[in-house]
This record gives C-alpha cells, structure tokens and sequence, in this order.
C-alpha cells in the first residue's frame, strides 16, 4: 500500500449524476454522511480503480482509491465531462490513520479530516500523518482488496467480490463495463474468486502464483504477522476445489499458501 493516500474530489451541481453514470456502484442513494465501495470499469468490464466513494455535501464526492493513482484517474474521468458542471481535483487529504469504530458505511466529515467507517474499525483520511496502520489488518480480514499496479484493469468484479461490497449495481442504468457485470451476474461462468489466505513467506502484490508452472491466481496485499503472513489472494476456482479439504497448496517456489476463506460472491 502506497505511504500516501490518493484521493480525488468530484465537485460541482453535476458531480453526483456524472458519477452515477461512470461509477459502477448506485451513486444516486448515496446520502450525505455515508459512503460505498465503487469502481470505475473499462469497457471490458475489468476494474480500472476500485475505491471508497464518501459524499461530503450536496456537491461534493470523495473518492479514496485502493490501488492506482488519483492524477491519472482524475485525467482519465476529465475525458468525460464535457458540458457538465464540475470540477476534478486532488483532495486535499492524503494521510491515512486508524479511528475510533464506526457504523459501517457512515462518514464523519470535518474540515481536517473524513473518517469512514468500517464496523469493526474505521479509517481516517486527513492532512496530518498520526502513524496507525492497524485498519489495515482489520480490512484485509473483512475481504477488502488493494489492487496492486500489476492487477489493474485486469481483473473482472467477480473476482473481487464487488457483489458482496455493493459496489456493482445491476440495474441502475448504463456505464462503462455495465454490459459484462450483468452478463457474469446472470449467466455466472467467472471461474476466479478473492480469497483470505496465510502465506509462509513473503511475496510481492501483483505477483502471479504458480503451480506446476501454470498460473493459479494473483497476490493482492500481505500483512506480515509474528507466525504468518496474512493476505488476500484471487485464486481459480479449480484449485481452489482441488484443495478445499486439506486447505494446504504448495505452489511453485516453495511458497505454501493455507487456505481459509472464499468469497463466491
């Protein structure tokens, strides 16, 4: 994860419409106060950027992304305004910080800070660094991918899991990608799913794993611990089924990755 947060603002009369329209997420029932899990879609449907969508006020959206970088976001979507009435810019916020729990999907703004929350924790994003990284731990348990730069555009939401997070909505009208989700979601057939996993030694986020030499899935994002490392991986379904009674699976390297849970959905 990157020592900085990247964030974006979405500001303007036509900020919540531009983003119901380019976001896969139902932005239109987003309150002030809350915020959902997103992504902005290629037209193959991969995940181009995945983050938390906050809405500040009337006119005002926060998007924290997990994996990728807020310019080159900011210059994709600007791609798109054309006569609408908002403006792109980077948010002003850029440390992350664990906070006091708050109710899942609620958002505390102040002028300092926009704190979200996640259950059993909550993430603080402000201009000041206060050094706390536990909520790291804490999303990676609830199944909350990171995308590292490797993954990007290159995997679909089913295998993130974005049906559990909320953050594809099938029948809100068009945008980019919407085609294949309703495709996947109604005719099934994704053959990879995210996984929480312990590994037995380090590896890098966007690395391929192998076995037999043949590509099983991705390592998303670790977190080394005293005995093991913890992480989330999207692995094929197949090995996954091949493996699900022992839970062990040697991959290729050494590596041995033990199996604990997987999101279908």
């Amino acid at each position: 994860m990157p020592s900085l947060a990247e964030t974006l603002l979405i500001e303007g009369p036509d900020a919540l419409a531009f983003a119901h329209a380019q976001f896969s997420s139902d932005v239109q029932s987003l309150v002030v106060g809350a915020w959902q899990f997103s992504a902005w879609l290629n037209a193959r449907g991969r995940v181009r950027v995945l983050f938390h969508l906050v809405r500040l006020d009337d006119q005002r959206l926060l998007l924290l992304l997990r994996g990728g970088d807020a310019h080159a976001l900011g210059e994709a979507l600007r791609r798109y305004v054309f006569r609408s009435r908002l403006t792109i810019s980077i948010a002003p916020w850029r440390s992350l910080s664990t906070a006091a729990a708050l109710p899942l999907h609620e958002a505390h703004v102040t002028p300092d800070s926009v704190v979200i929350g996640g259950g059993t924790h909550a993430l603080r994003i402000s201009a000041e660094s206060e050094g706390d990284t536990t909520w790291r731990h804490a999303q990676l348990l609830l199944g909350w991918p990171w995308l590292p730069t490797p993954s990007l555009e290159s995997l679909l939401p089913p295998a993130l899991s974005l049906h559990r997070l909320q953050a594809v909505a099938i029948d809100k009208g068009c945008y980019p990608g919407q085609e294949i989700v309703a495709r996947l979601h109604w005719r099934g057939g994704h053959k990879r799913h995210l996984c929480k996993v312990e590994l037995t030694r380090d590896v890098v986020p966007g690395d391929v794993l192998r076995r037999d030499g043949n590509d099983v899935g991705v390592l998303l994002d670790a977190m080394p611990g005293e005995k093991h490392i913890d992480a989330l991986a999207v692995l094929n379904d197949d090995t996954v089924s091949a493996h699900v009674n022992h839970k062990v699976l040697r991959l290729d390297d050494g590596l041995v990755l033990h199996l604990h849970h997987q999101w279908t959905s």
